[in-house]
């Protein structure tokens, strides 16, 4: 099975960030998701890509044959800086590497660890397939909305803490409930241990 990123699959096949850059991820569910309706206003846009940033991108360059190949983790960068991809960061991304606005959200809007809205500082994925679902992986969630506040899967918590979702699958299977907070990977989580897990988080 595949863990969370490319319609449930990370771009490179690995759970974590890719090439070494950390970011929050966001995968897909029944009941769940990252898209969604959500208030997307926000103060005016912070170019990210200067000083410490843009060197990181420029050292990408050396090592990808374009700059269109350094797509995905420029789009790291931008979601690690801001927690996630906002319509003037795809224009920004898109001019740092010469593409199209309309290509770089194409990029953003299919793979699902990419944010298209503002989430909690620690963002929960829980694995909820078949194999997980069989044994309790419910009864997780419901603990994980219960004691983070959010109420219901994707909402952010009233104190901006967590949002929580659904993914398909996080390769786990033989450690079920397997959760990742942010790019913690947390296997055999049972509702019982929810609150302790948590409490790690602030």
């Amino acid at each position: 099975m595949s863990s969370a990123g490319q319609r449930g699959s990370r771009a490179d096949g690995q759970v974590g960030s890719p090439v070494g850059i950390s970011g929050t991820h966001r995968g897909t569910g029944e009941h769940g998701s990252a898209h969604g309706s959500h208030d997307t206003e926000t103060a005016p846009h912070e170019p990210v890509f200067r000083g410490e940033r843009m060197a990181r991108l420029q050292q990408l360059f050396a090592v990808y044959p374009t700059k269109q190949a350094c797509l995905l983790p420029a789009l790291w960068i931008v979601q690690e800086a801001q927690g996630w991809i906002s319509e003037p960061a795809i224009g920004e991304v898109a001019q740092v590497l010469g593409l199209t606005p309309a290509y770089v959200k194409g990029v953003v809007t299919f793979y699902t660890m990419y944010h298209t809205h503002p989430v909690g500082r620690h963002f929960i994925q829980v694995c909820t397939t078949s194999p997980c679902n069989i044994c309790g992986a419910e009864d997780v969630v419901k603990a994980l909305l219960q004691h983070t506040g959010c109420g219901e899967l994707g909402a952010t918590s009233p104190d901006g803490r967590f949002t929580v979702i659904e993914v398909e699958c996080l390769g786990a299977c033989g450690f079920a409930t397997p959760i990742m907070i942010g790019d913690d990977f947390i296997e055999s989580v049972t509702p019982d241990k929810v609150a302790a897990i948590l409490q790690r988080y602030e």
